[in-house]
């Protein structure tokens, strides 16, 4: 009997310890992930433009390298607005070398196209890429 008891008590530890991990998973860490594209700025947008659905299959959620130029910056949120259509959220506060005009090449997670009110396609977990 008491064979029994801890077998069983083994087996909910075990599944206990699954389970946590499973629930309880490390995030994502997109600076360091090899990016699944790089394009532009205006490329990914014609492409959500042109097929929002097919573009939302390709892209959303993956990582990407995107260049373009910096059209506004808003320091305190950290977010940057390039090309007029990609509003990036950046990990860390953006140094304030950055100037609007400036090219820029950024490295992030495309989250999604916001064509109803924005008309942005939006990225966060953004970094510099230099």
């Amino acid at each position: 009997m008491k064979k029994k008891v801890l077998i069983v008590g083994l087996i909910l530890v075990v599944v206990a310890f699954g389970a946590y991990k499973y629930v309880y998973k490390e995030h994502r860490d997109i600076a360091s992930e090899d990016a699944n594209y790089i394009t532009t700025v205006q490329k990914v947008f014609g492409e959500f433009k042109a097929n929002e659905s097919a573009a939302n299959a390709k892209y959303a959620n993956k990582t990407l390298v995107i260049k373009g130029k910096i059209s506004e910056i808003d320091f305190e949120a950290n977010i940057i607005t390039v090309d007029e259509n990609l509003s990036a959220t950046f990990t860390d506060k953006q140094s304030e070398s950055s100037k609007v005009g400036d090219s820029i090449t950024l490295k992030g997670r495309l989250v999604g196209y916001d064509g109803d009110l924005l008309n942005q396609i939006q990225m966060d977990q953004c970094t510099k890429v230099e």
